[in-house]
């Protein structure tokens, strides 16, 4: 550790052979600005989130990891960390980058019904592990969504949310790297604490470098898309209001305003359409989710109907995600109610004839599951009714219309908007340490700042939806 204090005293302009320490000590890739291979080492899944670190480590096991940490730590510098890149509130310009990309291992103990999921691993990688053996884990909306980054903060299924809750209510084990620069254990015997904060802080707490998740036995399931033109959303979305809430929590469910972009990866009758979209799936008997989605078939006639059944691998791309990275803005946020007056609200900023920017606003019913924890954690998104979950492409010439539609459309949900929210919907206009504490709570938020002072004292790992530690 010595060599590593002493890199801190170098003269700036050797600033090049102090991070030759971490090359010395790493077996994964280091780059700094200029280097080959630097960019990608630093890219991200939205291409409007760039990075740019003084260094950048490419982690190939819970060693380097390790060695950067303390590095970080001896340096003075904070730590940031990619997974999949999908959601990057700062630019890491003062930090050492850890890239967890080359850790992408699965493994499945049959037995157990437990998958142990490396730091860089996607959904896609667990998906196919899982799959074959008729096994799930409550994923998102993209399976090239990391993981652990996605458990970090919650980890909210718009698929099997209402029947199984939060993923991050499945994981039995973390390994974790923290501020210390010592990988530790943390589950519901030891170190508890940790354990419990890590299911919902987004990272505040270390580097996970693995974890272990309880698998559901869910082989098939009824899901899809119905879609209507979106002329008819004011009729669509309040059928859909009054029907949702009746749903069984085998249900999950969502509607969606959306400016279909004419990309391949989607069907062809979708393409550059104008579209209200109900989203559907249902972990229980085909008779019983057939019969509870007829109501909303009965609207009328649909432009495509994608609900049946299909196996879960299928149904992880019932939202079609784009598969691949590109540029785009987002605004999260939960609401109490979804009245007519909310409804018309949203209508009015985002509806027929609003020439909205925005690719998607997509409202989730949550409830169900969600609102049961089975343990203690530090998700504060419990006990909300909705997800608002909103999205424009945005690009320089059209990122500013889609800031202004975002906060349109914020605005006029403010009536109906909660404090509370989950962790993952948070967005990088929340990053200040204000908004996270109107997110979490002041009792939480508290609670995991002490926590804090006890496992990261220096902040070290502030390039995030920071909590700083208590005083």
């Amino acid at each position: 550790m010595t060599d590593v204090v002493r890199a801190r005293h170098a003269d700036s302009h050797l600033v090049t052979d102090k991070f030759d320490w971490l090359r010395d000590h790493v077996t994964g890739a280091v780059f700094v600005p200029g280097e080959t291979g630097y960019a990608a080492e630093c890219s991200t899944f939205n291409l409007l989130t760039p990075l740019t670190p003084p260094v950048v480590v490419g982690a190939t096991g819970v060693a380097d990891v390790e060695a950067a940490v303390r590095f970080a730590s001896a340096n003075e510098m904070p730590v940031a960390v990619r997974g999949a890149g999908h959601s990057q509130p700062h630019q890491a310009s003062d930090a050492v980058l850890i890239t967890l990309d080359r850790m992408t291992a699965v493994q499945i103990d049959e037995d157990s019904a437990v998958a142990r999921i490396a730091g860089g691993a996607r959904w896609g990688d667990v998906v196919d592990a899982t799959a074959p053996l008729g096994l799930a884990a409550p994923v998102g909306s993209a399976t090239t969504v990391g993981a652990i980054g996605y458990v970090l903060g919650g980890g909210q299924s718009p698929i099997l949310g209402r029947a199984y809750g939060y993923a991050s209510d499945y994981v039995t084990e973390f390994e974790v790297v923290t501020a210390d620069g010592v990988r530790r254990t943390a589950n519901e015997v030891e170190n508890a604490d940790l354990f419990q904060a890590l299911k919902g802080s987004r990272g505040n707490f270390g580097v996970v470098t693995a974890m272990r998740i309880a698998l559901l036995p869910v082989e098939t399931l009824v899901a899809g898309g119905l879609y209507f033109p979106g002329n008819d959303a004011p009729r669509v979305i309040r059928a859909w209001r009054d029907w949702a809430a009746k749903l069984p929590d085998a249900a999950t469910t969502s509607v969606s305003i959306l400016r279909v972009a004419p990309m391949p990866h989607l069907p062809q009758v979708l393409r550059g359409q104008f579209v209200t979209a109900i989203r559907f799936a249902y972990a229980g008997p085909v008779g019983e989710a057939v019969e509870q989605f007829a109501p909303m078939r009965a609207l009328g006639p649909a432009m495509l109907d994608t609900v049946e059944e299909v196996p879960f691998a299928t149904a992880t791309t019932m939202h079609y995600d784009p598969p691949t990275p590109v540029p785009f803005l987002e605004r999260g946020m939960a609401l109490s109610d979804f009245t007519d007056e909310a409804i018309n609200a949203l209508i009015k900023v985002d509806g027929p004839g609003s020439y909205s920017p925005l690719g998607n606003v997509e409202i989730r019913a949550l409830g169900g599951a969600l609102d049961r924890a089975p343990a203690p954690d530090a998700n504060p998104g419990r006990g909300a009714a909705y997800q608002v979950v909103a999205v424009g492409r945005g690009t320089a010439n059209d990122s500013p219309a889609v800031l202004t539609a975002l906060d349109a459309l914020e605005q006029a949900l403010q009536p109906w908007r909660e404090d509370r929210q989950p962790p993952n919907s948070m967005t990088p206009e929340q990053a200040g340490v204000d908004e996270v504490r109107r997110v979490y709570g002041p009792e939480l938020f508290d609670r995991l700042a002490t926590l804090k002072a006890k496992y990261d004292p220096d902040n070290l790992f502030r390039v995030n939806y920071n909590i700083p530690p208590a005083l």
